[in-house]
Formats: C-alpha cells, sequence, structure tokens
C-alpha cells in the first residue's frame, strides 16, 4: 500500500502543481506553490486515513492530524498571499531566471515531489495494524499539540508584526521570534514527530522517521532557513545580521546580550 499510496499522491500532486503555476503564470505571483503545497498536504493525510491498511485508531488520528495541520497552514498561507506582494523570495527567482517559465514549472513539480516525499510518514502510521490507545499514541497527540499551536502562535505574532506600518524594514523579535530566528519552522519540524510515534508498532515503522530528518535537511540546507535568511539580508541589512549575532536559528533559545 505505501508504495501505491505515494504513487497515487505524486500523481495527483504533479497534476495539481501543473494547474497552479499555470494559474501563478497567469497573475504573475508564485506564492500560491506555498498555499497549494499545504493544502496538498492535507489532502494527502486524509487519503492516508482513508485508504491506509491499518487499524481505524491510526487512520483516524494521520487524518485528523494531518488535515487540520495542513488546512490551518494553507488559510494562512492564503491570507498572506492574498494581502501581500510576490514573496520577496519568488520575486528574486522571477529575476534571477528572468522570467523563464519552465525553470518555475519545474519548481512547481519539485513541490509536488516533496509533498509524495513527506506522505510517506503518514501512510506508515496508517499502516499501523494497533488498535488500543497507547501511551504512544497520547505522546503523538501531545507532540502534535504543542507544534501546531506553536507553530500557529509564530504565525499570528509575526503576521500582527507585519501589519504595523511602523514596523516596515524592522527585524520581528516579538513573542517566539526574540527567542528563534524560525520558530515556525521549529514547530513544523516538531510536528513530524507525532507521525513517528503513531507509526510504533507497524511492520516499517522506521521509515516514518524520513518526515523529521528530511524536514530538518530541507529547513537547514535548502528551502527554508538559507533561502529566507538570504531574502532577509537584502531587505533588511545590518538589522538582520545583528539579530543573526543574538538570537537562535532553530531551536527556542533565551537570546544572547548584544555586544557593545
Amino acid at each position: 500500500m505505501i508504495l501505491t499510496g505515494l504513487l497515487i499522491v505524486w500523481i495527483a500532486s504533479a497534476l495539481v502543481m501543473a494547474a497552479a503555476w499555470w494559474v501563478c503564470r497567469r497573475i504573475g505571483n508564485a506564492g500560491y506553490v506555498d498555499v497549494v503545497w499545504a493544502g496538498l498536504m492535507a489532502a494527502a493525510a486524509l487519503f492516508a486515513g482513508a485508504f491506509g491498511d491499518g487499524a481505524a485508531l491510526p487512520r483516524g488520528l494521520v487524518a485528523m492530524m494531518g488535515s487540520l495541520w495542513g488546512a490551518r497552514l494553507c488559510l494562512h498561507l492564503l491570507h498572506r498571499v492574498l494581502h501581500e506582494p510576490e514573496d520577496g523570495r519568488y520575486r528574486f527567482l522571477r529575476e534571477h531566471w528572468q522570467g523563464n517559465q519552465r525553470y518555475f514549472f519545474v519548481f512547481f513539480q519539485a513541490q509536488a515531489v516533496f509533498v509524495a516525499i513527506f506522505a510517506l510518514p503518514m501512510l506508515v502510521a496508517a499502516g499501523n495494524p494497533e488498535r488500543d490507545f497507547t501511551v504512544w499514541t497520547a505522546l503523538a497527540l501531545a507532540i502534535w499539540a504543542l507544534a501546531v499551536g506553536g507553530e500557529a502562535l509564530a504565525d499570528r505574532q509575526l503576521a500582527r508584526f507585519r501589519a504595523n506600518p511602523a514596523n516596515r524594514g524592522e527585524v520581528c523579535r516579538d513573542g517566539l521570534w526574540g527567542w528563534s530566528r524560525h520558530p515556525n519552522y521549529f514547530f513544523e519540524w516538531l510536528h513530524w514527530f507525532a507521525y513517528v510515534l503513531l507509526a510504533i508498532g507497524a511492520p516499517q515503522w522506521w521509515l516514518s522517521l524520513a518526515g523529521p530528518l528530511l524536514m530538518l535537511l530541507f529547513l537547514y540546507r535548502f528551502t527554508g532557513i538559507p533561502w529566507t535568511e538570504q531574502q532577509a539580508l537584502r531587505s533588511r541589512g545590518e538589522a538582520y545580521r545583528r539579530y543573526q549575532r543574538e538570537v537562535s536559528p532553530f531551536i527556542p533559545w533565551p537570546p544572547r546580550r548584544p555586544r557593545n
């Protein structure tokens, strides 16, 4: 079921991302790719819960947890894209690629591959034959609640900061952002451990580790922190360099005192 499920998720995501690329090309805003990615992850969780070959409890929890997480993120990103100009990261790519839409098409299709990759932990957890509510189930729910709640709080704090015209060009240090430069990414990463705990007891539970391991790799080396911070340095310069010196890049931690 896992391989078949991954193939179905990838094909469906590739088709949706192709349509999203066409729409974004027409409206000139590639930021919707993030909205679509989050929505597809929510759909992948519902698919895993509906067609997984495990017991009803893990399947139901995968469907609930994954869809609520993905839907919240999707709506948050949609609100941002609808009310703000195109993200600076995508404007940079547009200039770097000189508006070549073939590169953007490949980029959108890469997101479809990522949907399939991150559907793997959900499919593994949905294949767990464990019927009873165990300590692992309780821990999975606790981590999921902490992660989704923390990510929502970080997003809300940043949105409130950005909505104030007086903060234009400034660096957000409100709330969680004073303890981590990317608290939303941290809680996003933490969220994937919920499926690892739900998968304990499944025949191939270890495959669920791909979620947190790959998410950490992407956030630290590819599409997350490096990309976001490069754009922040371009737009905020020395203020962001000082923020980098004083605040933890990922795990929330008390900030360093500024040097005189």
